[in-house]
Parts: structure tokens; sequence; C-alpha cells
């Protein structure tokens, strides 16, 4: 068997094997906690164990391939036999291949490589500086034209020719050309509404069939700003021109799919109130890609609570509550998403999220998902109140006699469990429900283990309650 990656450095070695110690006992702790939320904190450290992991075995194939290019390179650090670069000085070559930087470009630490490398490493999932090991506080890679100026005069000197962009792709496959091209339609949506409307429909096209110009919108800290500016300039001019709307929204929604671009677009001022405006206003598209651009964006936990903060939650409940087919489950999505923070909670059940679920679920749309977002919210006292004093114990009873789902019907008991603890004045029709259905009894037997473990607690109360009155 080929040794492992850390076999060489016991530092590393002690540390890989503490973190997948961890890492088991973290994935024992998802596949026998039923609980949901202790699942959720449990899978997202075991993310972070693998993300650890993932980090070190990166770091030491890096380390190796540096020091095999050395090797291959000579110890006077010459380029080989290529006798013209001779005496390259050393801050002209890239720490990541050794070699004379084409592009170079500065991360955040302050460290410059040649673009095309230090992106296979960002695109390698890795966060930090190859050189300082510093966590990078962002991945905007900004253009090191002192450098540039400085190679462009040696090559010059020695009659070296300077690695030519016009013809090689980077990493990310794109060519100075695709480049020109992005810088281009960049300006055209500060000129002409004309102008705009055509860089606006070619972005959105460009982003979405190919996912390396997505990338370029993080490389720099104007362009989203550039991206959005006819909409935030003038207002009624998105209104009296919804197809310019459209395509920058959904340009939007096609940036954040994009990982790395996540963080940076959320934080970019402009963004998450003109996405409010898209869920108010706009052609129904609009309003759905803003809920999916939303829900994307949602991903991470930063942004969780941006947007909660922003106020978000209200116009999604009110698209939802308009009930388009074309919107429902990114809007769904968008709310569950955001849920996820407690914070968050507090404000669905403010701004009638309970209400909205329970009229859709009566008319049986959406069901998984709003079953999902339902029980989340369960967890809140006065989502409980609400949902027991808009009758929504006879609806969730229904669907489980109706509904052969075993997620649905866990996430009805569920709820159920929690009205039962909560409110015992409902204790009667869930008992006249059990005389006559035996509903709850049926899933104490056949359900998940989840649902039998609720079920059961159920019977239980509604049972002693009844001996209680009996004996009384």
């Amino acid at each position: 068997m080929a040794k492992g990656v850390f076999e060489d450095d016991p530092s590393m070695l002690t540390k890989a094997a503490e973190l997948k110690k961890e890492l088991q006992r973290l994935v024992k702790a998802v596949v026998e906690e039923d609980d949901e939320v202790f699942s959720l904190e449990a899978i997202d450290q075991a993310n972070q164990m693998l993300c650890a992991l993932k980090e070190m075995k990166l770091r030491r194939s890096l380390s190796f391939n540096l020091a095999h290019q050395e090797n291959e390179s000579g110890n006077d650090g010459n380029e080989g036999k290529d006798e013209s670069l001779w005496g390259l000085p050393q801050e002209f070559r890239c720490p990541i291949s050794k070699k004379l930087m084409g592009d170079p470009v500065i991360v955040a630490t302050g460290q410059t490589y040649d673009r095309p490398f230090i992106q296979k490493w960002l695109k390698s999932g890795n966060r930090t500086c190859p050189q300082t090991q510093q966590v990078l506080s962002h991945t905007i890679l900004t253009p090191n034209n002192l450098i540039r100026d400085m190679i462009v005069k040696w090559c010059k000197s020695r009659g070296v020719q300077l690695p030519d962009s016009n013809q090689d792709s980077d990493e990310d496959g794109l060519t100075k050309s695709d480049r020109d091209l992005f810088i281009s339609l960049l300006e055209k949506l500060s000129s002409s509404l004309s102008d705009q409307k055509k860089a606006a429909r070619e972005l959105r096209l460009l982003t979405k069939r190919t996912p390396s110009f997505r990338a370029l919108f993080g490389e720099s800290v104007d362009a989203i700003p550039q991206l959005l500016n006819p909409l935030s300039q003038n207002k009624s001019k998105s209104e009296n021109h919804l197809d310019l709307q459209e395509d920058l929204i959904t340009t939007v929604l096609n940036l954040s799919i994009h990982d790395n671009n996540k963080k940076i677009v959320a934080e970019t001022p402009m963004v998450i109130p003109l996405l409010l405006d898209a869920l108010r206003s706009g052609t129904i598209e609009t309003r759905s890609n803003a809920a999916a651009a939303l829900f994307t964006l949602s991903a991470l936990d930063s942004n969780k609570a941006l947007i909660g903060k922003s106020g978000a939650l209200k116009p999604l409940i009110h698209l939802l509550e308009d009930g388009h087919p074309l919107a429902m489950k990114d809007v769904a999505s968008a709310i569950f998403n955001l849920c996820i923070l407690h914070e968050n909670k507090l404000r669905a059940v403010r701004d009638g999220a309970v209400r909205v679920i329970l009229e859709k679920l009566l008319n049986r749309v959406r069901v998984d998902e709003l079953l999902a977002i339902l029980a989340m919210l369960s967890t809140n006292q006065r989502a409980v109140e609400e949902i027991g004093e808009l009758e929504g114990v006879s609806c969730l009873l229904s669907i489980i006699r109706e509904n052969s789902c075993p997620r649905n019907t866990e996430n009805c008991v569920a709820i159920l469990h929690t009205i039962c603890f909560s409110d015992r004045t409902k204790w009667r029709e869930i008992r006249e429900e059990e005389n006559k259905h035996s509903t709850i009894s049926q899933v104490a037997q056949n359900g998940t283990s989840r649902a039998k473990r609720k079920a059961s607690g159920i019977l239980e109360r509604i049972n002693r309650a009844m001996n209680i009155t009996h004996t009384a």
C-alpha cells in the first residue's frame, strides 16, 4: 500500500489522526441522533473536519510539487537549459510554479502570484495564502501592475518573450479576449439604455453557459456594483424596463451559484436591497430568481444573518402567499434555509409565516417543503400557539391520514408532539382523532424511528390525561 501524504511528518500525522477521530465521532452522532437540531450542528462540524483534512492533503501535495520543481530546475534557480532566464529576479517568479509570471496578481495577504496558479490553488478549495499560510479574508485577485511593468522591461532588455495571455487560456479556460469582453460589457452598463440591455442580456447568458465567467466577478471589488449600476441609479428605470431588471437579477443568481462569490455578492451593499426590490416587483421570473439568489447566498451562515436582518423574510412570505407555481419552490427553499438560524425563525413567525403556510397546506400546495418549514418553526412557542389558533391540528392529522411520505408524516407528528406538550386544549381533538382513525397509533407502529418516538409520546400524554380524569 502507498504511503499516506502525512507519513513523513509526525506533527501533521498526529493532527490528521485527531481530525479523523473527531470526524468519526461526528459521523456517528449524525447517524444515531434523531433530533434534527443536533444533527445539523454535527453535520456542520463534520464538514469542517473534512475541509481541514482536505486542506492538509492539498498543502502537502503542493509542498511536494514545489520541491519536485525546484529539484528539476537545479539549485541555482535557473530555468533548466533556458539560458535567457538565468539571473531572473526572484520577485518575478511565481512562488507556486517557480516560473516567470505572465499575469502577476496580489492576494489578500499582499503576496504576489501568477494568476493561473493561484486560481488553481483557490479552485482546489484552499482559503489560505500558500506562502504565509494565513487565512485569506477574501479571494479577490488584484493585478500587480508594478511587477508586471518591471517584468515587461526585464524581458525586453534580455530579449525574452513574455508569456502571452492573449493566446493561452488560464486555469479557468479564459483568455485575455474573454477578460476584455467582460470589462467591455461592464462598461456598457454605464452607457445608453440600449447598450445596458444588450450587455445585461449577454452577461446573463455568459454567466449561465460559462461558469468561469462567474469567477471573474469575484476578482474585482467594482464588478458587482458595475453590474447593478442600472438598477441602483434609477429604480424607476427598472420598473419601466422589466427585461433589464430580469437579466441583471438573473445574473446575480448565476454569480451566487459560484461558491467563492457567495460572501462578496451578499456583502456588496446594494445587492440584497435590490434583490428585495425584485421580490416585490418585476416579472414572475425576476421574483423567482431573486428568491433563488437569496437561497443560494444563504448557504453561508454569515449570509443567513445578513439576509435576515435586511428584512427579506417578509417579501419572501408575501411571494409565498401569492402562490405562483413558478416561484413557490425557490421561495420555500429560501425561507427554509434562512430559518435554520434561530433569529430568522423569530422573524418568520412575526412576519406571518405560520398563517400563510397553513393556508397552503390546507390546499395541499408544496406539502413537502412547507411541512419542513413548519416543523422548524414549531420550536418557537408563538408559532405553536398560532398553529393551534388556526386549526392547524386538524390539518396536520388529515395530512398524516392521506400522505404516504414517511418524511411528511414525521414532520406532522413532530409538530403535533410539540403542540400536545404545550397546549392541553388540543388533547381532546387528538384523542377523538385517535378513537376514530387510530392515526397516531398507526404512526407509532409503522413510522420512522423518530416518528414512532414522537407518536408514542403523544399517546402516552393523552392516555395519562384520560386516566387522571377518570380517576378524579
